[in-house]
């Protein structure tokens, strides 16, 4: 009987110090996001958008390259808010959050506001986040 009480316990053990490695991870991924999307919000909201460009994921990058044009309307705008309003986690497991975005035309001076979803996906390889929608349209494609 004393043999099976010692691996019951040694079970027990085993369990606890594995149920907190497992937990450990996740909350390890998530800082990592919190990581990555305070990054691309700090680059956005100070006009870094060639910075904020380096979290997009290399997939989409080559897929939709910025031309140095592309990069030159962003610093006509400024950036006077960004505010998180809600994260959601999609089924094929992105998180994705959506941000209202306040625009500073420079050079009007006129301010308006619009809505931009972010979506972030987990590369399991490089072990890191990446966005996967590109920089936001502040021009309504226009």
């Amino acid at each position: 009987m004393r043999k099976w009480l010692n691996l019951l316990a040694v079970l027990l053990l085993a369990l606890m110090v594995a149920a907190p490695a497992s937990a450990l991870g996740k909350r390890k991924k998530g800082g990592q996001l919190e990581a990555m999307q305070l990054a691309y919000a700090t680059a956005i909201r100070w006009g870094e958008f060639e910075e904020a460009w380096q979290l997009v994921d290399p997939a989409y990058r080559e897929a939709h390259p910025m031309t140095e044009l592309a990069f030159e309307r962003y610093k006509h705008i400024e950036i006077s808010g960004y505010t998180d309003k809600n994260s959601s986690v999609s089924e094929d497991g992105n998180v994705l959050r959506n941000v209202e975005l306040r625009v500073i035309n420079k050079h009007n001076m006129a301010e308006r506001s619009l809505r931009y979803r972010e979506e972030w996906r987990w590369d399991p390889v490089a072990k890191r986040w990446w966005l996967v929608v590109g920089l936001p349209d502040l021009w309504n494609g226009e």
